[in-house]
């Protein structure tokens, strides 16, 4: 599983991202978003919208980012998102 990360506050609806990635979609704001059909979770804040996905499509999510003019978009392992968020609570 892998997460990826659209920084809302750094796009800018240049959408670069959509022509490598059609999981990648216009949101209301105009900014890019997520097809909600395709991920496993969608979380959306002010600051940010991430989906995690289950599949064998990575190399598209990178493929987008890397796309991104404004490195608005981050791909990283599901696990390794949970750590982080984790890290530094005692049980």
């Amino acid at each position: 599983m892998y997460t990826v990360t659209v920084d809302r506050e750094a796009c800018d609806g240049v959408f670069a991202c959509l022509v490598r990635d059609d999981r990648f979609v216009e949101d209301d704001d105009g900014l890019a978003g997520f097809d909600a059909g395709e991920a496993v979770e969608l979380k959306r804040t002010a600051e940010s919208v991430t989906a995690t996905f289950d599949d064998d499509r990575r190399e598209d999510a990178e493929q987008a980012a890397a796309a991104c003019p404004l490195d608005a978009i981050t791909v990283a392992d599901a696990a390794a998102e949970d750590d982080a968020e984790t890290e530094g609570v005692e049980a």
